[in-house]
């Protein structure tokens, strides 16, 4: 027997259409280097009508790869909306990528058209020649002074738009499990790989970031997302935002500290997010600004530092809400959101839950398993193993097979790389990658969790840790430490800082003090950088 309910397709031309019909009134602000502009969501509407107009107008293929190489703005939300809403598939370029990866990711793409950010084309038309299935380049003029090259292929935005009819009635887009969006790993190993996301798993993503235990997202919030656009769709917080009928503030070019805690002061944002690199450099300026309005500071992308999350908790009564996920999970997996049980828990063992990754979201599966047996690993929170997802909004391959399917289980699941233990209550609590783990004399040392240790040190502004060759335990840990600007601080005080809180055998080797931490194109710590630099190195 068959339910009876209509069989209604998942698409994301559900969340455009909701948007302009109920929340036409709500807001979205653009920051720019200069100034803001402010739109309602339906005039946004009516120009993302345009834009599906223009994207016929040049040509694009029915399901053509539509590249953008923009900032966070109202603007590239029109181009989240117009490219799948009319089945072509939005592709984020990640504009902090080396130029030899940029070129190889949209050739692999096989974008037809780039929409790029006047300030950002000294970075894109270097590469133009270099690209074999471009054939347009739309500069959107976000008020740089960039010169636009005078070239056939190259048009501007807003001449396109103002030519253009606006697309009447519903998008047409009717299988959900049409390409959507895509988004390129960060290549930290061989070439970045394509990821391929559904208008299902965008639309049911959205749906449980709107949930209490994700990212609680409702009608009343104002969301300020500093994740770029070009991240894992921004984490989901645009659809999701929509979604809801949140209003909208777009940081656009000027991601500084200031800029940062400046837009959240003076919009009275509710909701933001970003990596916890963002806001170890918003926490110094917090006692100047009231942002009493804050209610969620999603952070994620890396282990969010328990002294991070604390420091916030103490400045503004707000502490991290922490995420985990990765480009293949859309990206939310867990959310370390409260849970009943913590209700007669002290501040300090509190602390120590948001320090962990969290609970599986809704409709999300997790297993550990581990990484040399293949075993299933008991949610003890002390057996480790590997982290491995399945869900709605879990690849289950690469665009192309890249990769020959090594990532994914034959049974379907995603092998994430992530080691960690889980409790249970389904808590996950991160202890490293499996390429990071340190394996001293048979045993594992988790970075990240010495990390965590060293960057409670009240002089430390950053830490990573990596292993090094040694003679008698193969690998030792070797800690590379940036001192907060100011502060002085040797290697003999961070080991005796560390010693009552690790094990004697976790404590690094050596310590290496450097001016900042490498980050990859999405703002984690680059430990192959490190290892590369500290190569000679032994314990």
């Amino acid at each position: 027997m068959l339910g009876l309910m209509q069989d209604r397709p998942l698409t994301l031309t559900h969340v455009f259409h909701r948007a302009e019909q109920y929340f036409g009134h709500k807001t979205i602000v653009t920051a720019s280097t200069t100034d803001e502009t402010s739109t309602t969501i339906a005039e946004w509407a009516v120009r993302v009508r345009r834009l599906a107009t223009v994207l016929d107008t040049l040509g694009i293929s029915a399901d053509g790869r539509v590249g953008t190489f923009c900032w966070n703005t109202a603007r590239h939300l029109e181009l989240y909306l117009a490219a799948p809403c009319t089945g072509r598939v939005l592709h984020t370029l990640n504009i902090r990528l080396f130029p030899e990866q940029l070129v190889y990711i949209a050739n692999h793409a096989e974008d037809e058209v780039v929409f790029v950010d006047r300030s950002l084309l000294p970075l894109f038309w270097p590469l133009v020649d270099q690209l074999q299935s471009v054939r347009h380049v739309v500069v959107i003029d976000d008020g740089a002074d960039a010169e636009v090259p005078s070239d056939p292929r190259v048009h501007d935005y807003e001449e396109l738009l103002a030519a253009a009819t606006p697309f009447e009635g519903a998008f047409p887009v009717l299988d959900e499990n049409t390409a959507a969006a895509m988004c390129y790993t960060s290549g930290t190993t061989g070439n970045p790989k394509g990821v391929v996301y559904s208008h299902r798993s965008a639309v049911l993503h959205s749906l449980v970031a709107l949930t209490t235990d994700a990212m609680n997202l409702s009608e009343r919030d104002v969301v300020l997302p500093i994740v770029p656009m070009f991240h894992a769709n921004a984490w989901g917080l645009p659809y999701g935002c929509l979604l809801a009928g949140s209003s909208m503030v777009m940081p656009g070019p000027n991601m500084t500290p200031q800029a940062i805690v400046s837009l959240l002061e003076r919009h009275k944002v509710t909701v933001t997010g970003g990596v916890p690199t963002i806001w170890m450099g918003v926490l110094p300026l917090l006692p100047e600004h009231d942002l009493s309005s804050l209610k969620t500071i999603l952070c994620g992308g890396s282990a969010v530092p328990r002294a991070l999350s604390e420091a916030y908790r103490e400045a503004i009564g707000v502490p991290m809400l922490q995420a985990w996920g990765m480009t293949e999970t859309s990206p939310i997996a867990t959310v370390s959101s409260p849970r009943s049980h913590h209700a007669d828990w002290t501040e300090d063992q509190r602390a120590d839950f948001r320090a962990r990754q969290g609970v599986p979201a809704p409709l999300v599966d997790v297993r550990l398993v581990d990484p040399e047996t293949g075993e299933p690993q008991p949610w003890d929170d002390r057996a480790t193993g590997e982290v491995q997802a399945a869900g709605p909004w879990i690849a289950r391959e690469y665009y192309r097979g890249e990769g020959g399917g090594a990532q994914f289980t034959e049974d379907g699941w995603l092998r994430t790389g992530d080691v960690a233990t889980g409790d249970r209550y389904g808590s996950l609590r991160l202890v490293d990658r499996t390429k990071d783990l340190i394996k001293s004399g048979g045993e594992w040392i988790g970075s990240v969790e010495l990390e965590n240790e060293i960057m409670a040190h009240p002089k430390v502004a950053e830490a990573a840790v990596i292993a090094i060759p040694h003679e008698k335990w193969v690998e030792r840990p070797l800690a590379c430490v940036v001192v907060k600007e100011g502060e002085t601080l040797t290697a003999e005080e961070i080991i005796e800082f560390l010693t009552p809180r690790v094990a004697k055998w976790w404590l690094p080797d050596a310590v290496e003090f450097i001016d900042e931490v490498p980050k990859t194109s999405v703002g984690k710590f680059s430990k192959k950088t490190l290892r590369e630099k500290f190569a000679g190195q032994r314990g």
